[in-house]
């Protein structure tokens, strides 16, 4: 069974300049998943990327790389295709895709995600946070699903979990059926809060700094 991984790190952004290299304690941002992934159960690790200088940076720091064309990278396309465009040439059984924007990614739970995988029982398995009730309001400060007279104690609310971005496996088999990152049997690896940040702003960067 063959396991990749794929980090795909486009060389444009809006929020922050060349965000996929930016340094981060030192390294550029795209190093911390590489280094997850090689340090993890996958076989092969891949940046596809459409930038020579996030190209070099990838080699450098012991990833493979896979260039990808200039139409899967603007804003408003999901990652979902860059994904299938890659399976196109890439012979694999198990697909990793990690984003880069998630620095706080451990090989643990890389790993805790195959494992899941090669038990048969799932097609696709994607990372959360669990969600800890707290009363929201909408901008007319009305209360959003709950009632401000009957105010509900959090313990007793279901859980809920966010899909945090950082990781999502599934099958060469399953990508291909579903053209999705997810589908089928699906299951989720929990991360703690600590590590479920994302980089989007210049503000995200300095608190996830501090963290690593």
């Amino acid at each position: 069974m063959k396991i990749v991984s794929i980090i795909p790190a486009r060389g444009g952004s809006k929020g922050i300049s060349k965000k996929n290299i930016v340094d981060l304690n030192g390294k550029p941002l795209v190093y911390y998943s590489i280094q997850a992934s090689l340090d993890s159960n996958v076989d092969d690790t891949f940046v596809c990327t459409d930038d020579d200088e996030i190209s070099r940076e990838s080699l450098k720091y012991g990833a493979k790389v896979q260039m990808r064309p200039s139409y899967l990278t603007n804003d408003i396309i999901m990652p979902d295709l860059t994904l299938i465009y890659f399976a196109d040439k890439r012979e694999f059984d198990i697909l990793v895709f990690i984003q880069p924007t998630s620095p706080l990614i451990k090989p643990e739970y890389i790993n805790t995600g195959i494992d899941m995988m090669k038990t048969g029982n799932y097609d696709s398995v994607f990372t959360v946070t669990e969600e800890h009730w707290l009363p929201r309001w909408d901008e007319d400060i009305n209360p959003v699903d709950w009632d401000i007279e009957n105010r509900p104690r959090r313990q007793d609310k279901q859980k809920l979990f966010i899909e945090n971005g950082m990781m999502y496996i599934t099958t060469r088999d399953n990508l291909f059926k579903t053209k999705l990152r997810y589908g089928g049997r699906k299951g989720f690896v929990k991360i703690p809060l600590i590590d479920s940040f994302q980089v989007d702003t210049e503000e995200d960067l300095d608190l996830i700094g501090s963290l690593i």
